[in-house]
């Protein structure tokens, strides 16, 4: 079996832990201090190049989780609401030139997650310039920023 890995170094192990947990309702496969990994069979991973800015160092934008129905996103909202983080939805969103329904969560370290559908392609990468598609968090204010690009 092969898997790609994605590896975030986190300020907090505990937190992290706890909040991806809930994200993937699954528990660590292996934990070890200052170590833990996660093999999740699903969903596998969709990588999404964004092009920035010349001359800048490659960095993440956002991570998310690519979901079959609307329906997948409604019950990944109630699911993640009910595990006590806190949801931002956006239906009907332009993003990534595609139109789609999604919703939001941050972990602790204010990375940055979605849960999407896609429901059509779009013409546009995004719909507006204040929507949180593909945001940042500004650590100053903890409020979420535009990033350079989208999905």
């Amino acid at each position: 079996m092969s898997r790609v890995q994605l590896a975030l170094r986190v300020p907090d192990l505990d937190a992290s832990v706890a909040f991806y947990s809930k994200l993937f309702g699954a528990e660590p496969a292996k934990l070890r201090p200052g170590y833990a990994n996660f093999a999740i069979a699903e969903p596998p991973l969709k990588l999404v190049l964004i092009e920035g800015t010349a001359g800048e160092a490659t960095r993440m934008d956002h991570l998310g989780v690519e979901v079959g129905t609307t329906e997948d996103v409604h019950a990944a909202t109630t699911r993640l609401s009910e595990a006590g983080l806190a949801t931002d939805a956006e239906n009907d969103t332009t993003c990534c030139y595609a139109l789609q329904d999604k919703v939001w969560v941050h972990g602790p370290g204010q990375e940055p997650w979605e849960v999407y559908v896609v429901k059509a392609d779009a013409d546009t990468l995004a719909k507006q310039q204040d929507s949180t598609c593909c945001a940042t968090v500004e650590p100053e204010t903890k409020e979420p920023a535009v990033a350079g690009g989208c999905c």
